[in-house]
């Protein structure tokens, strides 16, 4: 049952006034509780109002992870699948539509977004259009056009985002970057990156389910559709199926990618491939030539390669993108018995003068083989620090906003990460046919069919 705040209290209504009226860099700044006449005590302006927007998966995650702050407000359109956050905050105001949310709670500060990939856009739209700071899971949107749109809609609501990828907080990609940019490796000309998604069913079925069971009482099927065509509910959809799903989710690339891809994008100043080619498993039936939408499932297996120009100093590079259980060649320098990345993928840089690998996220990144490493005279730290624990990307997001300053992975660093990474997802569509991407057009420049799936068609009734 969707219920309403109470009106919020006096003193909040002059923070929020007062945060209206902040410059236009980003200036956003909690009043102390000796201004409001209360010292000794907690003002309730030292804390932010936050909300969250799917609460069932990872969006649990997020709020516990930001209840240092007031959680004012829970959305989701799963009753049964969100009713473990629905009793942790019994004072939260209930919504099953975002949009009624953000119309009554108007004591909001920030909201995360943590809803199925393809409703990430218009609902972090609408937050920011009312001047609400955003927290995005990854991949940030569902199409290429999103990122883009809502990169320049931060910049344009002047609000404090940050992408759900929470290894940019982390030392491990920091260190891979000061090495990098040390010349420990040499000038990098080629990349790999691999992950063992997917993990949930994929690459398995030619069309939609044709059976059409009971929506469950306790979802709302058609708000869950949002701007995706509609089609009838079954489970094979939901919860966590979807990522399989073009309509839905973004597959295994979309799924690691904003993690994996992250330390190559940052320490190799990447930002528009000039092409891109994917390369697909067949599937269960037997082989034949892949064409959307005859198949409305991501492959099981993909091979993604990436061309980039010469940036500044950085020459040209190629990075693959590995998924499905495919893995790139073993480095001939890798010590026998010694893995390769981690349990969810990994990184390895080919340099002029060595190879760097790493695990998920940048974790652990080591020069090999270990020799070498040995060796090597690690450089001073260069990058500033996130204060580290299981809390970090969301506490620098609050941080943020507190300080008046931008989070670490804000939508000007992720928008474009996310369009790169989505780019991948546009070459998989055209399997063993080398896209040309014209990046700041948003253009396939030799394919105009493809074209098509750079900005997506909303349901009647949805935009941007």
């Amino acid at each position: 049952m969707t219920t309403e705040t109470k009106d919020p209290k006096s003193s909040i209504v002059s923070r929020r006034t007062f945060i209206k009226g902040a410059s236009a860099a980003t200036a956003f700044t909690i009043v102390p509780s000796h201004v409001l006449g209360r010292a000794n005590q907690t003002a309730p302006s030292d804390k932010l109002n936050i909300a969250c927007v799917g609460i069932g998966g990872m969006g649990k995650n997020n709020t516990e992870r930001c209840n240092t702050e007031n959680i004012v407000a829970l959305c989701d359109i799963d009753d049964d699948y969100s009713a473990e956050v629905w009793e942790t905050y019994p004072d939260a105001a209930r919504y099953h539509d975002y949009r009624v949310m953000l119309e009554k709670s108007r004591d909001i500060d920030a909201v995360i977004v943590a809803t199925p990939d393809h409703t990430h856009a218009v609902v972090a739209m609408a937050a920011m259009q009312l001047g609400k700071h955003v927290y995005v899971q990854k991949p940030l949107t569902h199409s290429v056009w999103e990122a883009r749109k809502l990169t320049e809609a931060a910049r344009y609501y002047n609000v404090v985002t940050q992408m759900g990828n929470q290894g940019h907080s982390n030392d491990g990609a920091r260190l891979l970057c000061e090495w990098i940019w040390d010349g420990a490796i040499g000038d990098v000309h080629q990349v790999h990156a691999w992950t063992n998604r997917p993990v949930w069913p994929q690459g398995i079925e030619v069309g939609r389910p044709s059976e059409m069971p009971p929506v469950p009482e306790t979802l709302d099927w058609d708000k869950w559709l949002g701007p995706a065509p509609y089609r009838p509910y079954h489970p094979a959809y939901l919860p966590q199926k979807w990522r399989a799903w073009w309509d839905f989710g973004t597959g295994s690339l979309g799924d690691l990618g904003c993690h994996i891809l992250d330390p190559a994008f940052w320490a190799l100043n990447l930002k528009y491939p000039e092409s891109v080619e994917g390369n697909i498993s067949t599937y269960w039936e037997g082989f034949w030539e892949y064409t959307e939408p005859k198949n409305e499932m991501y492959p099981r297996s993909t091979i993604v390669r990436y061309k980039f120009p010469a940036r500044d100093t950085m020459p040209p590079v190629k990075l693959t993108w590995w998924d499905g259980g495919l893995m790139p060649p073993r480095p001939e320098e890798l010590e026998e018995g010694r893995r390769m990345g981690d349990d969810d993928g990994g990184l390895l840089f080919i340099g002029d003068k060595g190879k760097l690998m790493a695990g998920c996220y940048g974790k652990g990144p080591r020069l090999i083989p270990e020799t070498k490493m040995q060796e090597y005279t690690i450089p001073p730290k260069t990058l500033e620090r996130i204060p580290q624990g299981e809390s970090g990307h969301e506490q620098d997001w609050l941080r943020a906003i507190k300080e008046g300053k931008q989070a670490c992975s804000h939508f000007d660093y992720s928008g474009p990460l996310t369009e790169m990474v989505l780019m991948g997802n546009l070459a998989v569509r055209y399997p063993q046919k080398r896209l040309l991407w014209d990046g700041p057009n948003m253009r396939v420049t030799n394919n105009e069919e493809a074209n098509s799936y750079v900005q997506r068609e909303y349901r009647e009734g949805w935009s941007l």
